[in-house]
């Protein structure tokens, strides 16, 4: 009786008896796949385009309403989010990184080196050093590209800290003093506008990249990668490829903070920009692409938050992120995303 009750609710309007029993919203919405839908009614649109286009619209309107200092803030979350992105992207193609601090250091000294050296403007010296960036560090690591697991990780890891201590012997490009006073953005809604419109482009080419053909054999490389060998197929051109893709958007990540910060030096080549994007996938769920971003969204402005503690502000962001790994193993985005999916309605029963 407890079973009927919990499914089935009568009303009785004028004499007449109608059932009602509680259905998922989602049902009969999903058609073919999880980008491909049927629909049949205004909730059921809203229902499926909410998700999306919420988070387009924050990001549309939070630059509005911050004040300035909490602008930088959202600037440099996006950063660490393009960052996650790229490294959840390596990851699903089996190479695991913790080298964006390179793609981010190449990119960042390439830009100041554009404007510094060669005078050229900032809207030419970002989309050169995004390429050229991601041309070089890939370069560096075709060498590697045989390499899995562990031992590809220590390379990436190494590479970014070796081409700091390069620059602090050799003196090259500006040595420990780095490249001052150079161009700054002409407007600063530019400037923030620029990378919060990339970041949900990034997010929306990687998903229709990974959903296509190419995308499935990137994934089936790091499933199994004999037995797409075993095809016929060169998987470390397809490496190469991807590792291309990654690296010039973290390149492009440090092209866009030196002239946001209008300097570039070795700090550039700093542990957190491989570690912060790594933390932010894992918190917010590898795999999903628009976890890293929640996780690089989460992390960033908390770290900002606890500049106020003083010391305690380690102790407490380490604290944190146990909590959220402990808790939610699968990442904040698949929890939120199955809930989500678990929302029901009441409906008639057909007689």
């Amino acid at each position: 009786m407890a079973t009927l009750f919990r499914l089935f609710e009568l009303n009785f309007i004028g004499g007449t008896v109608k059932q009602r029993r509680k259905e998922r919203i989602d049902r009969g919405i999903k058609a073919r796949s999880d980008d491909i839908f049927g629909l049949t009614s205004y909730r059921e649109m809203l229902y499926v385009a909410v998700p999306p286009v919420l988070p387009v619209i924050a990001l549309a309107i939070l630059p509005l309403v911050l004040p300035h200092y909490w602008q930088k803030v959202l600037i440099s979350t996006a950063v660490f989010a393009l960052l996650a992105l790229s490294w959840d992207f390596l990851v699903s193609v089996g190479m695991v990184s913790l080298g964006q601090a390179l793609f981010f250091g190449v990119g960042a000294y390439l830009s100041g080196s554009l404007d510094r050296y060669a005078g050229l403007p900032v809207w030419l010296t970002i989309p050169l050093a995004t390429v050229l960036g991601g041309g070089i560090c890939t370069v560096f690591l075709l060498p590697v590209l045989r390499l899995r697991g562990i031992y590809f990780a220590m390379v990436t890891l190494v590479l970014p800290l070796m081409l700091e201590r390069a620059v602090e012997a050799t003196g090259v490009l500006g040595g420990t003093e780095g490249l001052a006073r150079l161009k700054p953005f002409g407007n600063p809604w530019i400037e923030i506008y620029l990378v919060t419109a990339i970041l949900p482009l990034a997010l929306f080419g990687f998903r229709r990249l990974m959903a296509t053909d190419y995308g499935l054999v990137l994934k089936a490389i790091r499933d199994n990668d004999r037995a797409v060998m075993s095809a016929g197929i060169n998987i470390y051109r397809l490496k190469a490829q991807a590792l291309f893709i990654a690296s010039s958007i973290g390149a492009f990540c440090g092209a866009y903070m030196t002239h946001v910060y209008m300097f570039v030096g070795m700090p550039v080549f700093a542990l957190d920009y491989s570690i912060l994007p790594l933390a932010s996938a894992v918190v917010g769920g590898m795999g999903s692409y628009a976890g890293s971003i929640m996780g690089a969204f989460i992390l960033v402005p908390l770290s900002e938050a606890l500049r106020g503690v003083g010391g305690l502000r380690t102790v407490i962001y380490a604290l944190s992120l146990v909590v959220f790994i402990v808790a939610l193993p699968e990442g904040i985005f698949h929890y939120i995303q199955r809930k989500y999916q678990k929302f029901e309605r009441w409906v008639e029963v057909e007689k």
